[in-house]
């Protein structure tokens, strides 16, 4: 029986092609299949855009075989399950064919990431390697030169505010918004609104080249967009 391919999983970091992993850049420099999920036909996947000088380095870049799924900005848990079923039928197709696949994320492979969606529909029936990448949030506060925690300090990092706010708002001494486009005005003077110290800043397009921080909350708010709150002493 023919050997089977190996499922990479590959965050690629917040922006900066310069900010890959040396083991990252390493698989990419060489794996003969590349999913790079987008939302839409129209749009460039960013994390393409991230590795794209890696790729086309290549010697062999013209054989490489770049695959773009479509995965779509729902919040339809039945019409997303279709979708990941889909791209790991796919993505098995390669891997039963004997080829490694690498599955390319933005940031960190395992916060938020599509792509572990079709890591669990596939483990346990292929060799898989996760590799990590440099976060979005970690990246802001390089950005700005300042700590994200220190010393006991707890950390929550939310995707999407809920009824759990209050409780966020009074156990968390720093706070990571990941998709700050959606934040509402009435989310933001809630927070604004909180009776505890605060600093609040923006970062739009973290480490790229449009790249902007800014005091308080974004009122342009473009999709990477992240926003940390950190809560002082009362």
């Amino acid at each position: 029986m023919a050997k089977k391919g190996k499922l990479i999983g590959i965050g690629v970091g917040p922006g900066d092609t310069e900010l890959l992993t040396l083991k990252a850049a390493k698989v990419l420099e060489t794996v003969p299949v590349v999913f790079s999920p987008k939302s839409s036909k129209e749009k460039e996947s960013i994390a393409l855009s991230i590795v794209r000088p890696v790729l086309e380095k290549r010697k062999d870049y013209k054989r490489l075989m770049l695959v773009e799924p479509i995965f779509p900005m729902i919040e339809d848990k039945k019409e997303l399950e279709k979708v990941w079923t889909s791209a790991s039928e796919m993505i098995a197709q390669y891997l039963d064919s004997g080829r490694d696949v690498a599955f390319i994320t933005l940031g960190d492979s395992s916060i938020f990431s599509t792509y572990s969606y079709v890591q669990k529909k596939l483990i346990g029936r292929y060799e898989i390697e996760t590799i990590p990448g440099i976060t979005s949030f970690t990246a802001c506060a390089a950005a700005r030169n300042e700590a994200l925690v220190e010393q006991n300090d707890i950390l929550t990092i939310v995707p999407k505010i809920d009824d759990r706010l209050e409780e966020v708002l009074d156990y968390s001494d720093s706070i990571v918004l990941m998709k700050a486009s959606r934040n509402t005005s009435k989310l933001e003077n809630t927070i604004e609104e909180k009776n505890r110290p605060k600093e609040i800043y923006s970062v739009e397009n973290c480490t790229r080249e449009n790249e902007k921080i800014i005091e308080g909350f974004s009122n342009e708010k473009p999709y990477l967009t992240t926003t940390i709150i950190k809560f002082g002493d009362d």
